[in-house]
C-alpha cells in the first residue's frame, strides 16, 4: 500500500507568505465595499450615511437633494410633526422627531456645499485616512465666515481714522497752548490788528452779538493767524493724510525702493567715491547718533541744528566730547537742584524699604 504523499515544505511556506500578503488587500477591499466604514460619531451625520438620511443617491444633484430636505424638513418638524400609523421613520416622538429634524438638516448642509460634500465623498471611499478626515471637516468648521483681508482692511481703517482724529485734537491743543503764550500772543493780535480783522469783528458784534460771541471770534481769529505763521513740527504738527497707517501701507512698496536706490547712492558717493557730506547728510548722521527719530529731531530749534554743525557732531569724536560734556552739565543741575536734594537726602536717611513708626 503507497503511503501517502508527504506535503512539501515549501510550499506550506509560500502559503503562509500568500496570506500575509492577501490579509492587508482583503482588508483594503473590504474597506472599500463597505465605506460605512468610515462613518463615525462626531464627523457630519455620525454613524448615519448623510445620502441615506436624505434618501438619496451619490449621483443625486443639487435639486434631488433640495426637494428631499424640504420634504423631510416638513415631515419631521417638531412644531408640525404627527406619528403616522405604521411610520418607521427616524422619528417616532416629538423628541425623536426633534433628533430626526437635526440629523435632516446636518445632512442637507453636508451635501448642499460642493466642496463639503467632496470631503464627505472622499471619506466615505477612503475611510483609513481617520485623522485626515478630522482634520477637514474642523478646519471648514472653525473657518472664519467672513473674509481675512476683509477685516484686516476694516482695521486698517478704523486705525487710520482714529489715527487722524488723535492727531488733529492735538494740533489743536497746541494751537491753544500757544495762543496762552505771550510772546505768540502778542505778535498774533498785532498782525490782526494790522490786517484790521479785530476791528472787522467787533463791528459786526456791535448790534447782534454779545461781549461772549466777540470775545470766542476774536480767539479764532489769533489761534487762525497762529496757524497760518507758525511752524508746529515734530508730534504736534498739522495732521498730514499721507501719514496715516492706511496710506503708509500703500506706499510702503514706494518707500522701500526708494529707501534702497537713497542707500545705494549713499554707498557709491560716500564709501566708494569718497564725497564729503552736505548739510542734509551730516544733520542726518548727527541725528542717528542721538538716536532720535525724524520728528523728534525736526522739532529742535535752528540755532540747535546750527550748533551740531559748527561743532561737527557728524565726526564721531567731537560727537563723544560733546555727550560727555552734556552729561556733565546735567549733573550740575541736578547737584543745584533743590528738588533732586531732597530726593538724595530721602534716599540716604530713609529709602523706599525703610519701615517708620510716627507718633503724631
Amino acid at each position: 500500500m503507497a503511503a501517502p504523499l508527504a506535503p512539501r515544505r515549501g510550499a506550506g511556506a509560500a502559503g503562509r507568505r500568500w496570506s500575509v500578503l492577501l490579509s492587508p488587500l482583503l482588508l483594503l477591499v473590504l474597506l472599500r465595499a463597505r465605506p460605512a466604514g468610515a462613518l463615525v460619531e462626531g464627523l457630519y451625520c455620525g454613524t448615519r450615511d448623510c445620502y441615506e438620511v436624505l434618501g438619496v443617491s451619490r449621483s443625486a444633484g443639487k435639486a434631488e437633494i433640495a426637494r428631499a430636505y424640504r420634504q423631510l424638513a416638513r415631515r419631521y418638524h417638531p412644531d408640525r410633526y404627527r406619528p403616522e400609523p405604521g411610520d418607521e421613520g427616524p422619528g417616532r416622538t416629538p423628541q425623536s422627531a426633534e433628533e430626526a429634524f437635526l440629523l435632516v438638516a446636518t445632512a442637507y448642509e453636508t451635501l448642499k456645499d460642493e466642496e463639503t460634500r467632496k470631503d464627505y465623498d472622499y471619506m466615505l471611499d477612503h475611510p483609513e485616512e481617520y485623522y485626515s478626515h478630522y482634520y477637514h471637516y474642523y478646519s471648514r468648521r472653525l473657518a472664519p465666515k467672513v473674509d481675512v483681508r476683509v477685516v484686516i482692511l476694516v482695521s486698517v481703517c478704523a486705525i487710520s481714522v482714529f489715527q487722524f482724529f488723535s492727531w488733529w485734537n492735538s494740533y489743536n491743543k497746541a494751537i491753544s497752548y500757544l495762543a496762552t503764550v505771550p510772546k505768540y500772543r502778542i505778535q498774533a493780535t498785532e498782525i490782526a490788528r494790522q490786517q484790521g480783522l479785530l476791528k472787522k469783528a467787533k463791528e459786526k458784534g456791535r448790534n447782534k452779538k454779545s461781549k461772549e460771541e466777540i470775545r470766542d471770534e476774536e480767539e479764532n481769529i489769533i489761534k487762525n493767524i497762529i496757524k497760518s505763521k507758525i511752524d508746529i513740527k515734530g508730534g504736534y504738527q498739522k495732521p498730514q493724510i499721507c501719514d496715516l497707517l492706511l496710506f503708509q501701507i500703500i506706499l510702503a512698496p514706494f518707500h522701500l525702493c526708494s529707501y534702497i536706490v537713497w542707500y545705494c547712492r549713499w554707498i557709491y558717493n560716500f564709501n566708494i567715491k569718497g564725497k564729503e557730506y552736505g548739510e542734509e547728510e551730516r544733520l542726518y548722521i548727527i541725528r542717528k547718533s542721538m538716536k532720535m527719530s525724524k520728528s523728534q529731531f525736526d522739532s529742535l530749534e535752528d540755532h540747535q541744528k546750527e550748533t551740531f554743525l559748527k561743532r561737527e557732531l557728524w565726526i564721531k569724536e567731537n560727537y563723544e566730547v560733546y555727550k560727555q560734556e552734556q552729561e556733565e552739565e546735567l549733573k550740575k543741575k541736578l547737584a543745584n537742584d533743590p528738588r533732586w536734594k531732597r530726593y538724595r537726602r530721602w534716599m540716604k536717611n530713609e529709602g523706599p524699604g525703610r519701615l517708620t513708626f510716627v507718633d503724631d
